[in-house]
């Protein structure tokens, strides 16, 4: 199940907006990661041709299980590393940055074995 960064990146921002938002659209991409409405397009293309969302006739978009999958792994591993840097003293905003770069590189073994370390 390896795919490319930015595509984490995407699968990730629509589980987000679809929490705050209940429904989301590729406008709402746009605006949440101020990519430009072609990059978008072509990213939400090839995330639907791979069998990672679902896009229906008005332009909703939805994971498929393993787009969910996927999401549901980058984000624990985003939320987790933010608040564990934050609690060694990292301010916030640097935290959360770290955390967007470290979330797409890490082994699932370290995050395992970093997650049983460390206790919230």
């Amino acid at each position: 199940m390896k795919i490319q960064e930015s595509a984490e990146n995407y699968l990730e921002t629509i589980l987000v907006l679809s929490e705050r938002l209940g429904n989301v659209r590729s406008i709402d991409i746009v605006n949440e990661l101020a990519f430009t409405k072609p990059s978008v397009s072509i990213a939400m293309k090839n995330l639907r041709e791979n069998g990672y969302i679902r896009m229906d006739k008005d332009g909703y978009i939805t994971l498929t299980e393993s787009g969910q999958e996927i999401a549901d792994m980058i984000y624990e591993r985003h939320k987790f590393l933010s608040r564990w840097l934050m609690h060694l003293g990292v301010d916030e905003k640097t935290a959360t940055a770290d955390a967007c770069r470290i979330e797409h590189v890490i082994s699932r073994e370290s995050f395992e074995a970093l997650k049983r370390h460390i206790e919230f």
